[in-house]
């Protein structure tokens, strides 16, 4: 598939959008962290693009008290991939981590 040719200011708007869903997911990474939203209101907005696109690795390191190795862990034993997001997990998976953090 090759890449389409655009603009400079196609390409000016489009690296403005990426810049601004990257502060979003830093700005929610940082209010799980803090413990002000919980892993379990974090999965009720999964339709939101912002939410959808966060991998899951990173949602669980995000967790008060946890690390890679901790996620790594749990990712393995929900049957989770390393590079999946949270628009990608299937019904059992989050249901999975739904009882293990929920």
């Amino acid at each position: 598939m090759a890449l389409p040719n655009l603009t400079p200011e196609d390409r000016r708007k489009a690296l403005e959008k990426a810049a601004q869903a990257r502060q979003a997911r830093a700005a929610l990474r940082q209010k799980i962290k803090s413990g002000k939203t919980s892993f379990a209101e974090v999965m009720k907005k999964a339709d939101d693009p912002i939410v959808a696109r966060m991998k899951v690795a990173t949602l669980l390191e995000s967790l008060p008290g946890f690390g890679k190795a901790k996620a790594a862990k749990i990712m393995a034993d929900c049957e989770i991939s390393e590079s999946r997001r949270v628009q990608g997990l299937g019904a059992r998976q989050r249901e999975s981590l739904m009882k293990r953090l929920g």
